[in-house]
């Protein structure tokens, strides 16, 4: 789903001050008593987009295994910024179980802190943790450890790390109402600039057809906005890069630009915006509206440009649609290398770790290291975008390969379906895996069928997209079947080798600084994005560059520069690790 986002999220979140956090510690035996009774388990998860009791087939699933209830606790739910984490952590207890970012120091804090304790005594049957172990050899490197395992990394992996983490489709590209775009003709894109008319084009014939004049190209929103205007980073990932602070850095470590750079990709991006809201493309409440509202007008079929296939495809690429020739597919932009998150063998920058006050210490790192299991992946990777879900509810193998039952079809790609009630009941939606946190990445390779986590990528699977909108599609792009056949194909994918490097902590002074100079670039880049002529767009980031360096920006981006380099190093390094293990 929202993989990516939420694992940013998390990292702005909960990288806070552990300075009230020194009275944790527990015991760490594994020959505490456990008489295998019910038991509630606090997770402290800053990934989940849900608080409360876990419900539905996964709560059953977890209870028959463990009898384990799981109560999660989700900052991003409670709202406060970091009041939970602080309140928490001030009592000596940030939960049983803990789900957090690594970056900014923070894993070393919580062992610090004593919030995190050492799972080595309860590993002795641990088969999946153990199989990661580089993983959690290089957690404890960010952690300041030198032994034990005092957590295990999220999305860890056996591909190498120059394969695409993504599966069919990548995190960013182009997406445009493919229905459209051939009503008009399939006119070339060779860039930005012709991206903006074929999407006048499309706005015009839209709103001819259906009479609506609520219809627009693009619908932007504020909700993501970080170190700069998110809905503005997203066009120079079509061309290799991704954020580090103010840093926009290429995957292949080639270039550095600052956000704030004259002519540079950040404002290239601003321009795009703007032509398109010159041109009359861009939706006025997009400036006003959140994710959920604007999320909603792709469903009704409103906008017909999309910055994430899991955005437009997901809300509108329903089974009904295609097969009436109707959704969103990656445009032919003809000079774009869209980045891509190299797959990460030593993992990401999220954990899991034991909390230290926890009890039954042993069932709690049975239950982790079955989520590293290939049916813990099925099971809990569903929220987070692909796997498949539970083997003989949604799945089964005919003839050696893993297809789809009727069931799976309707829960993964259809309109949904209740659970039967010895699966637990109630919805399908309503019960996946609140913890919303992928342990192994789904397209790696289920070892007991050979085939990826991700049913999408099933040869079953494959094989069913005859419906009108991919055949079409397919026609118009090479014949390629998947978005990332063709992406690869033709040379128009990036791929930044997947480390898992975090940046460290910053000085008090640099977050201040940060703090003040972010507003400044994100308030400008809006207006600069809707500005009545290129006078003033130029104009308003003028103002803003001459702002932000009275503010002390270059400190910030001395920072962010460095880091985004260290960044391509641990890159380098792990490309050639896995290069000398062949």
């Amino acid at each position: 789903m929202q993989a990516r986002k939420l694992t940013a999220v998390a990292a702005a979140v909960i990288t806070v001050s552990m300075a009230l956090a020194g009275c944790g510690g527990g015991s760490n035996s594994a020959n505490e008593k456990d008489d295998g009774s019910l038991m509630q388990v606090d997770v402290f998860d800053g990934l989940a987009n849900y608080q409360g009791i876990q419900k539905g087939w996964f709560a059953k699933m977890v209870k028959d295994k463990f009898n384990l209830k799981l109560n999660i606790v989700a900052p991003n739910v409670a709202g406060g910024g970091n009041t939970l984490f602080d309140t928490r952590s001030a009592a000596g207890n940030l939960g049983d179980i803990i789900i957090t970012g690594s970056g900014s120091g923070q894993a070393a804090k919580l062992v610090k802190a004593h919030l995190i304790d050492d799972m080595t005594p309860y590993l002795k049957n641990a088969k999946n943790i153990k199989k990661y172990k580089s993983a959690t050899d290089a957690f404890n490197k960010v952690a300041g450890q030198t032994s034990g395992v005092w957590g295990v990394p999220g999305s860890v992996t056996s591909l190498p790390p120059t394969d695409p983490s993504e599966g069919l489709e990548p995190t960013f590209g182009p997406y445009v109402r493919w229905d459209i775009y051939k009503e008009v003709g399939y006119p070339r894109i060779a860039n930005l600039d012709d991206l903006v008319t074929v999407l006048k084009q499309m706005q015009d014939k839209a709103r001819a057809e259906t009479g609506d004049k609520n219809i627009y190209a693009m619908s932007l929103f504020k909700d993501w906005d970080g170190n700069m205007m998110n809905n503005a980073k997203q066009p120079t990932c079509y061309y290799g890069y991704d954020e580090m602070g103010f840093v926009l850095a290429k995957a292949d470590g080639s270039d550095y630009q600052s956000v704030t750079q004259k002519g540079g990709m950040y404002e290239k991006a601003l321009q795009f915006f703007n032509k398109a809201s010159q041109a009359g493309l861009v939706d006025p409440e997009s400036t006003t509206q959140n994710y959920d509202t604007m999320y909603a007008k792709y469903q009704q079929g409103k906008i017909l440009f999309s910055f994430w296939p899991w955005l437009g495809q997901a809300a509108y690429n329903t089974t009904d649609n295609k097969a009436k020739g109707k959704g969103f597919m990656i445009a032919p932009l003809e000079d774009m290398r869209i980045f891509s998150y190299g797959a990460t063998p030593d993992g990401g920058s999220t954990f899991i770790a034991l909390g230290s006050k926890a009890k039954n210490k042993q069932r709690l790192v049975n239950f982790i290291d079955w989520l590293y299991s290939p049916e813990g992946v099925y099971a809990s990777g569903a929220q987070t975008g692909g796997s498949a879900g539970p083997k003989n509810l949604n799945w089964t193998v005919k003839d050696g390969k893993p297809e789809l039952t009727d069931f799976g079809e309707k829960v993964l790609f259809g309109n949904g379906a209740n659970v039967p009630a010895d699966w637990g009941g109630g919805t399908y939606k309503d019960g996946v895996s609140a913890l919303n946190y992928p342990t192994v990445i789904v397209q790696d390779k289920d070892p007991s069928t050979g085939y990826p986590y991700n049913a999408s990528m099933w040869p079953s699977q494959l094989a069913k997209n005859t419906d009108p909108l991919s055949t079409d599609w397919s026609a118009h792009m090479g014949g390629a079947k998947t978005t990332m056949e063709y992406l690869r194909k033709n040379d128009k994918i990036m791929v930044a080798p997947g480390s898992s490097y975090v940046t460290p902590d910053e000085s008090s002074q640099i977050k201040t600084l940060r703090g003040q100079v972010k507003t400044e670039i994100v308030n400008a880049s809006w207006k600069a994005s809707f500005a009545k002529d290129d006078n003033e767009f130029n104009a308003l980031l003028d103002e803003m560059r001459s702002k932000v360096d009275g503010m002390g920006y270059k400190q910030v981006l001395d920072v962010d520069m460095k880091d985004a380099k260290d960044q391509n190093t641990a890159r380098v390094d792990i490309k050639k690790q896995f290069e000398d293990k062949k």
